[in-house]
């Protein structure tokens, strides 16, 4: 972590001993490492925490990309289904405007001319006897 030597770890107990003295020594080694386990633990925390985010991260980017896939895939199926009624639409008319009395006629016809209405005004007359 810190890249220290061994030769620097026994320098710096040897420095500890003469300052701290040898009645102390031992409670401050224990505390010493009680800190510097916390920190390792911090340490280790923080970075699971940024992992975690990065992966949180990753999975948003990945959950925007499947909507905007989907919204593609439904806009798709929208104008697919409009041009599908379009086409419906129109082949129902054609038919209707066939098969319809003032539509045009088919091959089929018999040729019968329908009967021409009566004139504007005119009432219908009962026949005459004679």
């Amino acid at each position: 972590m810190f890249d220290i030597a061994f030769s620097e770890l026994l320098i710096i107990g040897i420095v500890a001993l003469v300052v701290i003295g040898p009645e102390r020594l031992p409670k401050v080694a224990r505390t010493v490492g009680h800190l510097l386990g916390r920190m390792q633990r911090y340490v280790s925390d923080v970075k699971s925490d940024i992992s975690r985010e990065m992966k949180l991260d990753e999975l948003k980017k990945l959950r925007a990309e499947v909507q905007d896939s989907a919204q593609d895939l439904q806009r798709s199926i929208t104008g697919e289904m409009r041009s599908v009624e379009q086409s419906v639409s129109e082949t129902a008319r054609n038919i209707t405007q066939e098969f319809s009395p003032t539509g045009t006629r088919s091959e089929n016809d018999t040729g019968t001319q329908p009967v021409p209405p009566l004139a504007d005004g005119e009432p219908a007359r009962p026949a005459q006897k004679t």
